[in-house]
């Protein structure tokens, strides 16, 4: 099942319907990859309020998209982390180190925006 990667100014929204086979997390990683250079996105939303479950695979494929998407040029929040996937990924020690996270899709744009005009401020 391929996840539809949407553009909403100047990021870009990908929700996960359900969990990811690995070719799937690969066809999103490309997909946000290529998202970000055709659209020169500044940041990416990976919605995953869907998925009750997130093993370590998971976890890393998406610190890896957030260390890749960062190398382009933009920022990443994971947002709809489940409580119980909270739970789990604390006791496992799965972290998302290279990805903000936030409570649901408004957080994470709102938070993608800050940071967007901390960025202009800095330079």
């Amino acid at each position: 099942m391929r996840v539809a990667v949407l553009k909403q100014g100047p990021f870009l929204i990908a929700a996960l319907q359900d969990a990811l086979t690995d070719s799937g997390w690969q066809r999103l990683r490309d997909d946000l990859l290529s998202g970000v250079g055709n659209h020169r996105s500044r940041g990416a939303v990976i919605d995953v309020s869907a998925m009750d479950v997130m093993d370590s695979y998971a976890a890393r494929a998406l610190d890896g998209m957030a260390r890749m998407l960062s190398l382009r040029g933009a920022e990443t929040v994971i947002v709809g982390i489940q409580p119980g996937v909270a739970f789990a990924m604390a006791q496992l020690g799965l972290t998302l180190a290279s990805a903000g996270t936030a409570l649901d899709l408004d957080d994470g744009l709102a938070l993608l925006t800050r940071r967007l005009k901390d960025s202009a401020h800095d330079d």
